[in-house]
């Protein structure tokens, strides 16, 4: 198969896919590259190192967002555990700022790929101490990526502390 007929059995991928889901286009752009360094020969082209490098653009992007996402999650549990009961307005300002941040970055393909369990639970381990406030953090994440980057602070602050989420009427 000529690179021609290779480009013709693969679906047409929208212009802006690169600006809409960086980590979708580069794990795209990758898999059509394996498929033209499959069937064409081109001396000097050291095609496994340039898919390793067009897969670490998404890759890269993807480790920024659950960043991201993770000192968001820490954000809300240092307001959780604020013992004054008013959060300070510079930790109000901080997690705005990484929420803001997170729903710039964050793309469709990614939410399916930070594992919250995961994050939660390494931030709560390391989060519980002798304090019962802290001991009493939810064993499971209480948020979704999609809850998280709606950055409403009552409904994250709620969710945190167990109680149930009313969605507002209509």
């Amino acid at each position: 198969m000529t690179g021609n007929a290779a480009s013709a059995t693969v679906k047409s991928m929208p212009d802006d896919l690169y600006e809409r889901d960086i980590l979708a286009w580069s794990e795209q752009q990758a898999a059509l590259l394996r498929r033209v360094a499959a069937v064409e020969a081109h001396s000097g082209v050291d095609w496994s190192h340039i898919i390793d490098e067009i897969t670490t653009v998404g890759t890269a992007q993807l480790n920024d967002a659950r960043g991201l996402v993770r000192q968001a999650m820490i954000c809300l549990i240092r307001m959780h555990l604020d013992r004054s009961g008013n959060s300070s307005t510079d930790a109000k300002l901080e997690l705005d700022c990484v929420l803001e941040d997170a729903a710039e970055q964050v793309t469709p393909s990614m939410i399916r790929r930070i594992n919250l369990a995961l994050i939660w639970q390494r931030i709560r381990d390391r989060a519980v101490s002798d304090d019962p406030i802290s001991r009493a953090l939810p064993d499971h994440c209480p948020w979704t990526v999609e809850a998280l980057l709606s950055n409403d602070h009552d409904s994250l602050l709620g969710a945190l502390a167990g109680w149930p989420i009313v969605p507002d009427s209509p």
